[in-house]
């Protein structure tokens, strides 16, 4: 069973993705902020992070060069989810392999989830694709 964490501080957003993939047949890890998707990650390894970018603590732009900089965590595609637009999104931050830009649709987002998670694509250092 592949796992997936969904670090986002919107509950509702986390919530309904946990519903969402669980049905899809994933294992879902939640976190509330990047330092707890750290934890989160380092307990429980996963195949793909779906990452908020705008979060308290620590954000999504900070979480992804701590996942970039850990040799295991390098390989781990990242779905970068944001309310700002693409654009903005990657003068902050780079890395991610799919951009998702709230809110979005389930059937927007199952897709390039699967298209992740199943190619086992290599991640480029710091080029995203979507």
């Amino acid at each position: 069973m592949r796992t997936v964490l969904v670090v986002d501080d919107e509950f509702g957003v986390a919530e309904v993705l946990e519903a969402i993939l669980q049905d899809e047949g994933y294992r879902v890890v939640t976190a509330i902020n990047g330092r707890q998707g750290l934890e989160r990650a380092a307990e429980t390894p996963p195949d793909l992070i779906m990452l908020d970018l705008m979060m308290p603590i620590m954000g999504g732009a900070a979480t992804l060069a701590a996942l970039r900089a850990e040799p295991r965590f390098r390989q781990v595609p990242v779905i970068l989810m944001s309310s700002l637009d693409e654009a903005t999104a990657r003068e902050s931050c780079s890395g991610f392999q799919a951009f998702l830009r709230k809110p979005f649709r389930i059937a927007e987002m199952l897709p390039v989830l699967e298209r992740l998670v199943d190619a086992g694509e290599p991640v480029p250092g710091d080029r995203a694709g979507a």
